[in-house]
């Protein structure tokens, strides 16, 4: 199968590659024209524009920053609307706005175009490992239609959570929670640490327990580090929260545990800190503690 893909950044380029393996065509765009160039290398075939991307392909995957990059890729000038043919599908798997998923869509099918929101969980690691969680909103059948060829080749589940906008609904309530623990660990660690106990060890004696998380296990191996390269970036917890708290007042649901670490990681990029790892939330402890976690 032949198939576009728009957007090749961090998460973009591993999922290109996994889709290359399972022995799919994909041509690619993206406004960086050397990682175009990186992935042509890798067997893809380039393209200079969205809607040449379009032009080729039945089905077009997304992969952008925010809600305004997926909007001009597929509406704008040159973008996916302009070349795509009726009965393309459309896999949006940037994490945007559910109702901006929803306004693209209505566009979409006013051209015939059918589309899913399909955001995902799992960062860097997970995309070059093809290990990705994906959260799928839109026609169920047009769901189960993709998901073995496509979304499986690039992740190790695929669920439908409902109609169009569901997968980034779904995609803010991950990205809350996965904020909130990385603070509470930061916060905990560091209580331990300021009382003369060993990082290292509270990590191994509460691993196993109830308070154990995937968030624990990926994150705290890279505070103990200091390690900030990112596999998620603050500027883009950042998006994802603003997001969330946006969706949250729509919907009259509150979100004061969302929007106090907001303010947190708003007071990491101000200190320069935006591009760095999310589990630098450790530094935002450590500067009010005077105590880091890592061993320096």
């Amino acid at each position: 199968m032949k198939i576009g893909f728009i957007g090749l950044g961090i998460m973009g380029k591993p999922m290109v590659r996994n889709l290359l393996k399972a022995g799919h065509e994909v041509v690619v765009y993206d406004i960086i024209d050397e990682n175009v160039e990186i992935l042509a290398a890798d067997g893809a075939i380039p393209a200079d524009s969205a809607r040449k991307v379009a032009e080729q392909c039945g089905v077009v995957i997304t992969m952008l920053p925010n809600s305004p990059h997926v909007k001009t890729a597929v509406l704008g000038k040159d973008g996916v609307l302009e070349g795509a043919g009726e009965n393309t599908i459309l896999i949006d798997m940037s994490s945007i706005a559910p109702k901006a998923s929803q306004e693209i869509a209505k566009a979409c099918a006013e051209k015939g175009i059918r589309m899913l929101d399909a955001p995902v969980s799992g960062g860097e690691p997970k995309a070059v490992d093809g290990t990705l969680s994906i959260m799928v909103g839109g026609d169920k059948e047009l769901f189960e239609q993709v998901k073995h060829d496509i979304l499986l080749k690039m992740g190790s589940s695929a669920v439908w959570c409902g109609d169009i906008g569901a997968g980034n609904t779904t995609k803010l309530a991950n990205q809350v929670i996965v904020a909130l623990n990385i603070a509470a660990v930061a916060e905990a660690f560091t209580l331990a640490k300021k009382s003369g106990v060993k990082p290292e060890l509270v990590f191994d004696a509460i691993r196993g327990g109830l308070a154990g998380s995937t968030v624990m296990d990926a994150k705290v191996p890279m505070m103990l580090e200091g390690n900030k390269e990112p596999g998620f970036k603050i500027d883009l917890h950042i998006k994802d929260l603003a997001n969330a708290l946006d969706t949250g007042h729509e919907a009259g649901s509150p979100m004061p545990l969302a929007a106090l670490v907001m303010e947190m990681m708003q007071t990491l990029k101000a200190d320069g800190l935006g591009q760095k790892d999310h589990s630098a939330l450790s530094e935002y402890y450590a500067k009010l503690s005077g105590t880091e976690l890592a061993n320096r």
